[in-house]
């Protein structure tokens, strides 16, 4: 009786812990994640986070540095040069002080002694030097020249005193200073009525390496240059995604799906032709097109029209090169995914229309074109980034020309940190106007996804099949 109860007992606790039905389908659509898996998405990660995930972390911190190339990316030092002493003085700096700093004095010091030996200058005249000026100071170059030429041993020659008297100079101006420390007692020795407020002052712009800093943002948003910077790129990136990379895919991809397979697949392969073809042929191709001796200006002399370089003559043609360079090539994009997703609509609402009598205009605007949404906001969103960041076939074609009629943020940003025509190549101002396109880019993105219902896109249908 014991044992039965024992089995029973037992069997029950079994049924008690074995899963039912429910819990094992629900344990089999779980997604585990097992340590070989693990192992082929750790390198994944890792090259995520260097690739990726670093540069826009890096280019955020830049963005708030006025790191260039005067400035570099390691610690800088303190120097005072005379370029700064006269923006110190624009800024209200006395010109007593600015004279005091840019003054030189001299000191006989062992170590000048030591300097002077070093540099050539002779035994006996050093001995004299040391034995009998040691430690005298003079305000004045005329000073310590006629200090040292009555000595016994003095030179003849003019020039040589000078030069002697050079290795006994002390100057606060174009001396490197490893601290700002070593700066200011300098200073505290150059100009010691000056008060400690204004020497902390001339420290601070003293510094040669790279500060941390708002002043990017606010030198863009007080630039008369930043309002066409804006105008260009919403022009080209408006007239691009709006007749080329949508307008012209989307009308491409509805004519040919209502056309032969063969012609279709055959005029699907030529637009693809400005996608798979390298940039700098592309570009190439372009200029023969466009240039004065290129096609299209042999065409219109011939036709008694204007011919010129059409890529740089004019702003306005130069701005339709512009925009047709970058368009056929977004139009090829555009018409790969519009055709696939035109294909993919159920061809029996298709024949259901034929038999309602539905034209094909009638098609499009009722069955195709409210199927496009999907389609719509991917090349809408995926595109306005695209042209936001890019600048390579501009500046291989235009540049920016004639002047800067052409130049776009991206083109400007490229320039500013790491193309300029000074040398003086600006990190954090291109760093700066890297990370405004990177805010408008995920604001419009936002946009689209509301202008388009992205909700109710990845929401479940109402009709389940």
């Amino acid at each position: 009786m014991s044992l039965s109860a024992d089995l029973s007992g037992t069997k029950g606790a079994v049924h008690a812990h074995r899963p039912t039905g429910t819990a094992m389908a629900q344990d089999r659509g779980r997604p585990r994640v097992s340590r070989l898996g693990l192992i082929l998405v750790a390198p994944a990660l890792f090259l995520l986070s260097c690739f990726f995930l670093a540069p826009v972390v890096l280019t955020g911190v830049f963005a708030f540095t006025n790191m260039s190339t005067s400035t570099g990316i390691g610690a800088g030092e303190y120097v005072i040069s005379p370029n700064l002493l006269d923006d110190l003085a624009d800024a209200g700096l006395s010109e007593e002080v600015v004279t005091a700093i840019s003054a030189e004095t001299y000191e006989i010091t062992p170590d000048g002694i030591e300097a002077a030996r070093a540099g050539g200058v002779s035994a006996d005249f050093l001995r004299d030097i040391e034995g009998l000026l040691l430690g005298d100071g003079f305000d004045t170059a005329r000073g310590i020249e006629t200090a040292l030429r009555g000595l016994p041993s003095a030179p003849r020659s003019p020039r040589s005193l000078k030069l002697t008297a050079e290795f006994f100079g002390h100057s606060v101006l174009n001396q490197r200073f490893d601290s700002a420390q070593e700066l200011t007692e300098a200073l505290s020795l150059a100009v010691p009525d000056v008060d400690a407020g204004i020497r902390s002052e001339i420290v601070g712009a003293s510094y040669t390496g790279a500060i941390y800093t708002t002043e990017n943002f606010t030198y863009l948003a007080t630039q008369p240059s930043t309002m066409r910077l804006v105008a260009n790129t919403v022009i080209y990136v408006g007239a691009t995604l709006s007749i080329f990379n949508v307008g012209l895919g989307l009308f491409l991809a509805i004519t040919l799906f209502y056309m032969p397979k063969r012609v279709s697949s055959f005029y699907s392969t030529l637009w693809l032709l400005p996608r798979i073809t390298p940039l700098v042929l592309y570009t190439i191709m372009w200029k023969w097109f466009t240039w004065e001796d290129g096609f299209l200006p042999l065409l219109a002399e011939q036709l008694g029209l204007p011919a010129f370089n059409y890529m740089k003559g004019s702003v306005i043609t130069a701005w339709m090169t512009m925009i047709s360079v970058n368009g056929f090539v977004g139009a090829s994009f555009g018409l790969i995914l519009f055709s696939g997703a035109i294909r993919a609509i159920p061809t029996q609402q298709l024949w259901a229309s034929e038999v309602d009598g539905a034209t094909r205009w009638q098609q499009i605007r009722r069955i195709i074109l409210p199927q496009m949404r999907w389609p719509i906001l991917f090349v809408v969103s995926y595109q306005t980034l695209s042209l936001l960041s890019s600048y390579e076939s501009i500046w291989l074609t235009t540049n920016g020309g004639p002047g800067k009629t052409t130049t776009v943020w991206a083109l400007e940003a490229f320039k500013t940190a790491l193309s300029s025509y000074t040398g003086n190549l600006e990190y954090g101002l291109g760093a700066a106007m890297a990370l405004v396109l990177v805010v408008v880019g995920l604001a419009l993105s936002i946009i689209y996804l509301m202008a388009f219902k992205f909700g109710e896109l990845v929401g479940r249908p109402r009709i389940e099949f």
